[in-house]
């Protein structure tokens, strides 16, 4: 398949960039910042989101969502990235709506997806529960009680976990920490007893969220999928997970490329802008060069998910590595070429920096997504 968007997807993408570049330029993260706004993001430019149909993008159609792929899901996650928009999207719109989607019974699927694609449910995906991303060292306990299960343990960098009304919960019904087999996944309200949900302060001032579960009752319809495993379902969520993440750091490094390029065309010193200099203009092209192979490979990634998710673990690593790499040397190369004032906070190049150190830990880092794919390759 040609790497390339289509013509409906690149209207999709002008679409969203028209939106979200007028609604939701990095003005309004620093807004929500400044004003230690509750939330987080906008409601109503979520409710916006909804009504232009990007909520429900990977929603079938049946559920009242368009049935588009993650290839049209990036398209979004791009454009995000451009403005570091807030939003709970991924969460909701995008690893919500495929764990749902992809593991859900008739009746999971009908009372939460059409919410979903409407924009009147929001939900998170609770899976880390230490420093770094190791899905499968999930130590939290799933024990059996009476027709159902009674959760345990504490959950880690729910990304928008506090506004969330649904939560998909990674617990161990079975097994060791390191098994994959014994792995469950439950649909938990985050008003049950015993959840206690704690905002965290991130250094890119999106949202996140610590969760514990004190002695959590569920009844056996929370159950996401097949009981001890749901390990299957959980990396496929994630790896669509980590290839929109990818995306969003595509858009990310190219709007701090576009930005530095600017700023060499207008900074002079020594009676000549700076973008004269060879040595600047060296790393400027390597740069480029370095987004494009990037955006090659994260677009393989998102076709190869849309293919066949099974099938699509080696390229998405290979995606998010790259992407994690590539957008840490964009903001590199970006406060350096800025200069002192590229540190400062009143400059916005460190609000994508912040950034793209969250979204290189998010859902694994380029170490561990190469890892992933020396395992997959039996290296």
């Amino acid at each position: 398949m040609a790497l390339v968007l289509s013509e409906e997807q690149s209207m999709l993408r002008d679409s969203a960039r028209g939106l979200i570049s007028d609604k939701a330029p990095v003005s309004h993260l620093r807004q929500l910042r400044d004003s230690k706004d509750p939330t987080g993001f906008s409601r109503d430019l979520w409710k916006t989101f909804a009504e232009m149909g990007f909520s429900g993008l990977l929603v079938p159609e049946s559920f009242g969502g368009s049935g588009l792929g993650c290839v049209e899901a990036g398209v979004v996650m791009e454009e995000i990235g451009r403005t570091l928009m807030p939003s709970p999207f991924l969460a909701t719109a995008v690893l919500a709506a495929s764990a749902l989607s992809r593991g859900g019974s008739a009746a999971q699927k009908s009372e939460h997806l059409p919410k979903i694609s409407d924009g009147t449910l929001l939900a998170a995906l609770a899976i880390d529960e230490g420093a770094k991303h190791r899905p499968l060292r999930t130590n939290m306990q799933a024990v059996r009680s009476g027709n159902g299960f009674r959760l345990n343990g504490a959950k880690a960098f729910v990304v928008d976990g506090h506004t969330a009304d649904l939560l998909i919960v990674a617990a161990r019904s079975a097994g060791a920490a390191g098994e994959r087999e014994g792995l469950t996944l439950f649909l938990v309200d985050p008003n049950s007893k015993g959840v206690e949900t704690e905002r965290t302060a991130m250094v890119d001032s999106h949202n996140a969220a610590r969760i514990i579960f004190d002695n959590v009752e569920l009844n056996a319809d929370s159950v996401l999928g097949e009981v001890d495993q749901g390990y299957r379902l959980m990396e496929g969520v994630l790896n669509i997970g980590r290839g929109a993440v990818a995306a969003e750091m595509v858009g990310l490094s190219e709007e701090v490329f576009g930005r530095t390029v600017d700023y060499l065309k207008e900074r002079k010193q020594f009676g000549k802008r700076i973008g004269e200099f060879q040595a600047l203009q060296h790393r400027a092209a390597q740069l480029y060069i370095d987004i494009e192979i990037t955006r090659a490979a994260v677009l393989k990634a998102l076709q190869s998910l849309d293919a066949d998710v099974e099938s699509a673990g080696a390229a998405v690593a290979v995606a998010k590595a790259r992407a994690g790499s590539t957008a840490t040397l964009a903001v590199q190369e970006g406060v350096q070429m800025h200069g002192g004032m590229g540190m400062t906070d009143q400059f916005d190049i460190g609000f994508f920096m912040k950034r793209a150190r969250v979204c290189q830990e998010l859902f694994g880092d380029s170490n561990f997504h190469a890892d992933q794919l020396a395992r997959l390759k039996n290296y």
